[in-house]
């Protein structure tokens, strides 16, 4: 057996998976979207020593697990998914009418799309596709989502010119949206 896994209830952090193996090269920690916490360490470190570095370590376990607890989007019930459906329909199309008349920049056609791997596309013909998913993100987010793919009417890549585009149109505030945007994720 390579693994000798148990269960250590932490005062602080609740319930741990201890897993000591000799695959592992140092003491680790994993924390899951679901805020399960996994402590890893070699066959040759003590339990005490690792249970130390944990204690050691709790104060980053918890912001971890906030973290990721604030960045999922969870929408797994059929009736949430059918309701975002219909609010993306009410919101979507006439939000990139908006942008496309306020930056000149125009598109062929919208689709709206389930797609979770990511927030938006545009195709070489200006077909855009939003995901529906956009509406679990602030307005000013869907707002920079849209005009980003607005931009790729332009340029059909992520050159210098298309950033310098999409920086110009969102006052100069690309590197912050873009910052702020990845602490969301689609699920």
């Amino acid at each position: 057996m390579d693994a000798l896994i148990s269960v250590y209830l932490h005062p602080r952090l609740g319930e741990v998976t201890l897993s000591q193996s000799m695959r592992a090269r140092r003491i680790s920690i994993s924390v899951r979207a679901s805020g399960a916490v996994r402590l890893s360490f070699p066959k040759e470190v003590s339990h005490e020593r690792a249970l130390s570095f944990l204690d050691e370590k709790a104060g980053w376990v918890e912001a971890a697990r906030e973290r990721l607890a604030r960045r999922q989007v969870s929408v797994a019930p059929e009736h949430l998914f059918e309701e975002l459906r219909r609010t993306a329909m009410a919101d979507l199309p006439g939000r990139i009418a908006r942008l496309s008349e306020a930056t000149g920049l125009k598109y062929e056609k919208l689709k709206l799309s389930t797609a979770r791997t990511r927030w938006g596309s545009c195709s070489g013909q200006n077909h855009i596709s939003l995901s529906i998913f956009l509406m679990t993100l602030p307005e000013h987010l869907r707002d920079y989502i849209i005009i980003h793919e607005l931009c790729h009417t332009v340029h059909h890549n992520h050159s210098p010119r298309f950033h310098a585009l999409v920086d110009r149109l969102v006052g100069g505030n690309e590197k912050a949206l873009n910052r702020e945007l990845r602490a969301f994720t689609i699920r």
